[in-house]
């Protein structure tokens, strides 16, 4: 059995587990310890801290195994005190292949001069999400590229803040928030009416929304924090600055001038890409199932020769 989520499907996926006699493992999506002091402010973030470390380790160490997505969030487990054998296997990227002339199409429909610079966030618009950092960026980048403009493509808690900041730093013609987008059309469209993907997380478990703006052939300036470091350490389709406003947007400033740099780091991230694809870490999935239940036959064997019959 495989739970994909810590909450009431756990319990329900360990119980099942038990009373069939499988093994029973989970894939850790949520660093929850960076996600609760931005919902519950008022309470002590020691204290919510020490409720997400120990929640986490008492159903980590209740498995057969568990998969993390990045190196950093095998390593914070560790330190939370889970003894539970730990993967490294990364969640495959769909790849998208936008349509021919879906960059003018969709420029269009929000109203973009076909010429001008725009660069694209696309995610869960939440404080972890560090979007803060990324209009004090386009804050600095104005100054070289004045008709920058960041698209905002998603919802969350933290949209009516941002727009609110937005409008009081006298910043709004270079933000359009345009809101949540199908990913059959609308969301391949968007990545191809950008110039730029941008991204400072530093919260993330993995950061796959970097792996589908390349595979949609869209360079890519990020902070490599937590699990986003594994997919940018190879420095490929990807710069990678310093965590400092001012250096991300010297880094973005360079990249919009310069079109050759933009074509190569979209065709290698592509191909780089194309590593991290859901075909590709599929099979990887099945050969952890095959080692899992395997070891899991294995103890059982083991524990019916020590019966006393």
């Amino acid at each position: 059995i495989h739970i994909q989520t810590p909450f009431v499907a756990h319990y329900a996926g360990c119980q099942a587990a038990k009373r069939n006699e499988l093994p029973v493992i989970a894939t850790y999506h949520t660093l929850f310890e960076e996600y609760l002091k931005h919902y519950a402010p008022f309470v002590p973030a020691s204290w919510l801290r020490g409720l997400a470390r120990n929640f986490s380790c008492r159903q980590c160490n209740a498995l057969d195994g568990v998969i993390v997505p990045s190196r950093a969030i095998r390593q914070r487990l560790a330190d939370y005190g889970v003894r539970a054998p730990m993967h490294i296997l990364p969640t495959g990227v769909r790849p998208l292949a936008p349509k021919p002339g879906s960059r003018k199409t969709f420029r269009q429909r929000f109203g973009i001069d076909e010429a001008r610079p725009v660069v694209l966030f696309v995610g869960r618009v939440a404080h972890e999400k560090n979007i803060g950092f990324l209009i004090d960026t386009i804050d600095l980048v104005r100054e070289w590229v004045p008709e920058i403009l960041l698209v905002i493509a998603g919802e969350g808690p933290a949209l009516a803040s941002l727009k609110r900041s937005v409008t009081d730093r006298n910043l709004s013609k270079h933000f359009q928030f345009i809101g949540y987008l199908d990913r059959q059309e609308e969301l391949p469209a968007c990545y191809a009416a950008a110039d730029a993907f941008v991204f400072a997380s530093r919260t993330e478990t993995q950061g796959l929304v970097l792996l589908e703006a390349m595979s949609a052939g869209l360079p890519v300036v990020a902070l490599a924090e937590m699990g986003t470091a594994d997919i940018l350490d190879a420095q490929r389709g990807a710069i990678v600055p310093k965590d400092d406003p001012y250096a991300f947007a010297m880094a973005l400033v360079k990249l919009l001038g310069d079109s050759g740099m933009r074509g190569r780091l979209g065709e290698e991230g592509k191909a780089y890409a194309a590593e991290w694809s859901d075909e590709a870490l599929a099979g990887r999935m099945a050969d952890l199932y095959r080692q899992i239940v395997t070891a899991h036959v294995s103890s059982r064997v083991d524990v019916f020769r020590l019966l006393p019959f």
